[in-house]
């Protein structure tokens, strides 16, 4: 349960993160760094990340931005898949 309630923080702090960024870039005033956005996708908050950046449009055109968020959520995958493998075999 408290795993839930963390990965739900975390992905609404990773779209609120890109939110107040686009919100920044329009306002021309100084931005969300990037290594933060990324820090919090790698945290757990891909999802949000994900949603967010294809929602509000903000940093999809963006390299190597975009290539890091998409490995980051490739190797969560693999993580997940090996977890739930390593799982099943174990029963």
């Amino acid at each position: 349960m408290l795993a839930l309630v963390y990965l739900v923080v975390v992905n609404v702090a990773a779209f609120a993160a890109f939110a107040r960024d686009k919100r920044l870039a329009i306002e021309g005033r100084r931005r969300v760094p990037e290594d933060r956005l990324l820090a919090l996708a790698f945290l757990g908050g891909s999802i949000g990340a994900k949603i967010a950046q294809m929602s509000l449009r903000h940093k999809i055109r963006k390299e190597p931005f975009r290539q890091q968020l998409n490995g980051i959520i490739s190797v969560q995958l693999v993580a997940l898949a090996a977890a739930f493998a390593i799982a099943y075999l174990a029963r």
